[in-house]
């Protein structure tokens, strides 16, 4: 294959050509965008008006809900646009910017995870220093290099796939995915993109096994707690972060390279779309305090426009 010119447009993957089918998965694509927006968005501004949720726990939350929003924004809109139009490409620097944003958005979020492991491991194994630790300065200080490193992930990852020349503009993806861009190089720079693809999950794993030991601890910690009351509490601040992170390990968990093309895209829709979409229902659904305050907010505004 002779070499593309460099910022020749790429054709990403629809769903059918068939019209009525492509319309379908507009609207399914819609549901499940405005489905995630929608969750996101009460979690961000519940925890923001609510004060009695002003602790480093939701605070966390209220920046996870955030990049959740952005996970979805940066695949769906230009799918559901595909469908819409009938119209396949993407441009040059459009598949920078979906690699770009969504390796930033995906690199924040695993620090995050991180730093509310270690926030739980503070609140149930230290306590009483909970408040000396964790005060606004360190969280601040936390959520920022976390946001700097996803910054520099981004960064690095992107440089490295675009350093390449493509032989080809035809992405069997429905957005610009790295490893079939990584299929397309015609240049041996594409190892180090792969290269660092390699390092990147092994620093993922060791995240999550990070995460997971320092559950153990926390269980540990909890079984220790005399009152069954106790026990209770404190698992029931640690399940929706666990429940979330052990989502995450099955949703990242590649399909090896070989493996079809459905299932690639499969896999794509669980880690892009289903787990930013079902994240805040499950902080919700598993925290009475958030509940508690989602439908205090709701009622507020009942009340102001009965009023009205």
């Amino acid at each position: 294959m002779s070499n593309t010119t460099s910022m020749m447009p790429f054709l990403l993957l629809q769903f059918s050509d068939i019209r009525e089918l492509q319309l379908l998965h507009f609207f399914v694509f819609l549901t499940l965008y405005l489905t995630a927006l929608t969750g996101n968005l009460l979690v961000f501004i519940t925890v923001a008006f609510d004060h009695s949720l002003h602790t480093p726990m939701y605070f966390f939350l209220m920046h996870l809900a955030m990049l959740d929003i952005g996970t979805v924004s940066v695949m769906l809109p230009k799918s559901m646009a595909m469908s819409l139009m009938n119209d396949r490409s993407i441009s040059y620097f459009g598949c920078i910017a979906q690699v770009f944003f969504y390796f930033f958005f995906a690199g924040t979020d695993f620090a995050l995870l991180i730093i509310m492991a270690q926030d739980r491991n503070v609140a149930i194994c230290n306590p009483l220093q909970y408040e000396r630790i964790m005060h606004k300065g360190a969280c601040l200080q936390m959520v920022t290099i976390g946001w700097i490193i996803g910054l520099l992930y981004a960064t690095l990852h992107t440089g490295s796939t675009f350093a390449n020349t493509f032989c080809s503009n035809i992405v069997r993806q429905f957005f610009c995915e790295v490893p079939q861009l990584l299929k397309l190089s015609c240049s041996d720079i594409y190892l180090v993109e792969a290269g660092l693809l390699v390092l990147s999950c092994s620093a993922a794993l060791g995240c999550f096994i990070f995460i997971l030991l320092t559950y153990m601890r926390i269980i540990s910690a909890v079984l220790r707690i005399p009152s069954v009351h106790g026990k209770k509490k404190a698992l029931s601040t640690c399940l929706p972060h666990l429940t979330v992170v052990s989502v995450g390990i099955f949703a990242y968990a590649r399909p090896p390279s070989d493996a079809s093309p459905d299932l690639g895209i499969a896999f794509a829709v669980l880690y892009g779309i289903i787990l930013p979409m079902l994240n805040p229902f499950i902080y919700s659904m598993r925290n009475k305090e958030i509940k508690a305050a989602l439908w205090k907010l709701l009622d507020v505004e009942h009340s102001s426009k009965t009023s009205l």
